[in-house]
């Protein structure tokens, strides 16, 4: 066993979260997870066409050669900030374990790429080889395994955008080793499923767009989608505070809805908690909100977003 101090829980050895480069470790299914995944509002159908396809996609892996069918197991969600990408991407992760049932179970790892960006000069590229190389490589050769990269974008940004004398060697380096890491999982390891985020997916090195089986725009919250979020904001602070049932007629939530196009889902459940506070009169007490309230402060969001 290398130094990639792996931690044993259950029937899986997790990665060490203080290790540079790891956010997060975990076993999957995850209670957390799924609630996050029932949290996200998109589309009709979205989230069972990403679920297929992520399935598909897996199966298809394990079965057939990459050489005939050259996937690599990378799912790249986009769309502005605020609109719920990474929630996504967890709960993604969680639903597709729960349908490809695995023993040993599957592990979840969310890589920091501001943790391997942000190194000294000369020890990007070392760490980013150690991630993907050791760590991550070690882990899948155990059993199956999601990667999350949140914000892609620092860790594989667009080389031919990078200009050396403002951008050491050593950031263009880092790029090269972070796609041979991901070839070598693609290959080495067909049950290893990555999901990356980007809210500036322009400043992506097509190089790993171009290695993606899927990208995925996740818009904004239609209509009916910012009706399901502020109905589901407001029955978490009703269940707090009863007296801003106001906010939960059907009146009050269409009409705030109507109101509120253009926001994304955070800065929407924001904005409920912004009316709480919104009256002088209220001293801050949630109980006291009215519709009105509500209605004002998705106006100020509306203004400052």
């Amino acid at each position: 066993m290398s130094d990639t101090a792996l931690l044993s829980i259950g029937h899986r050895a997790l990665p060490d979260a203080s290790l540079p480069g790891v956010a997060d470790a975990r076993l999957l299914p995850d209670t957390e997870f799924q609630e996050a995944w029932a949290s996200i509002a998109l589309p009709t159908d979205m989230k069972d066409r990403m679920l297929r396809g992520a399935v598909a996609g897996i199966q298809l892996r394990q079965a057939v050669p990459f050489d005939a069918v050259p996937l690599h197991g990378i799912t790249l969600l986009t769309g502005e900030p605020g609109v719920g990408k990474t929630t996504v991407a967890r709960g993604l992760a969680d639903k597709i374990t729960r349908g490809l049932p695995s023993d040993p179970p599957w592990v979840f790892v969310e890589v920091d790429p501001h943790a391997l960006a942000s190194a000294s000069l000369g020890r990007s590229q070392r760490s980013v080889e150690n991630l993907f190389g050791t760590v991550l490589d070690e882990t899948a050769s155990v059993g199956p395994l999601v990667v999350l990269v949140d914000e892609v974008e620092t860790l594989l940004t667009d080389r031919a955008a990078l200009s050396m004398d403002a951008n050491p060697v050593d950031v263009h380096r880092a790029v090269d080793a972070a796609l041979v890491g991901l070839d070598r999982l693609a290959r080495r390891h067909p049950h290893v499923f990555v999901l990356a985020t980007s809210n500036f997916p322009d400043a992506i090195d097509p190089a790993l767009t171009s290695r993606a089986d899927t990208v995925i725009r996740v818009p904004l919250p239609d209509r009916t989608a910012r009706r399901w979020i502020l109905e589901h904001t407001v029955t978490a602070i009703v269940a707090a505070f009863p007296g801003a049932r106001s906010l939960l007629t059907a009146d009050s939530l269409d009409v705030a809805a109507d109101h509120a196009e253009g926001l994304d889902g955070r800065r929407l459940r924001k904005a409920v908690a912004a009316a709480c506070s919104r009256n002088p009169e209220a001293q801050g007490d949630p109980n006291r909100v009215t519709a009105q309230d509500l209605l004002d402060a998705i106006g100020h969001a509306r203004e400052t977003s």
